[in-house]
């Protein structure tokens, strides 16, 4: 997979995540780009970290999202796996040669400023905030991708595209015999590659190719 179109994706895995990780993932491929993440592939023997350098290190671009920084119970640890994440991603663009030193990445939080009381280092880079809401996850992630490479569509029409997109996979899975919490909890890997077969298939109607 190119480098020059492989966008890392470090974020939170939890249930809670996944209606800002479905339209992130969604904008990125919708913009002819690959998302790659950890959770594409799945290797029990395959240690956790080196997949993830590997990952960073074959992306041109990525997205840290720093929404769970913040312990949310009593007795809950700090998640750190993302800002260490970031740092690797940071230390490669900063010290990398060749390809690596034009990585390029945005930093995303659910709120403003919260990110600085655990990583008050990176005050003052510009952060885009998705307030936990779906629709602003693709206009966040539409800009930054714009402001890279460029785009057509706006927002509205790459979040109608989304909605039609769960709507058709829904019912494709449904009548292959998929359950609904099957549905809900498809593998990354199988996600990306119905989002890309809808996109493209969604744009050659639009030509009348098909």
């Amino acid at each position: 997979m190119p480098f020059e179109t492989n966008v890392f994706i470090n974020c939170p895995f939890d249930n809670d995540f996944k209606k800002i990780l479905h339209p992130m993932l969604f904008t990125i491929i919708y913009h002819g780009l690959k998302p790659r993440i950890a959770t594409e592939r799945i290797d029990s023997g395959e240690q956790r970290i080196s997949k993830i350098i590997e990952l960073i290190k074959e992306s041109k671009y990525s997205i840290h999202d720093l929404s769970r920084l913040k312990a949310t119970t009593v007795g809950e640890i700090f998640r750190l796996n993302m800002p260490y994440e970031l740092g690797i991603d940071a230390g490669c663009r900063h010290f990398g040669r060749g390809k690596l030193a034009s990585k390029q990445y945005l930093v995303t939080s659910s709120e403003h400023y919260e990110y600085q009381k655990a990583l008050s280092d990176i005050a003052g880079t510009d952060i885009a905030v998705h307030n936990n809401d779906a629709l602003q996850t693709v206009r966040v992630i539409r800009r930054w991708i714009e402001n890279m490479i460029g785009g057509e569509d706006g927002s509205q029409a790459i979040w109608a595209a989304y909605e039609d997109f769960n709507a058709s996979m829904f019912d494709e899975m449904t009548n292959r015999g998929f359950d609904s919490d099957e549905i809900e909890n498809v593998q990354t890997a199988k996600l990306i590659n119905l989002m890309g077969a809808f996109i493209t298939n969604r744009k050659l109607q639009k030509l009348g190719l098909r």
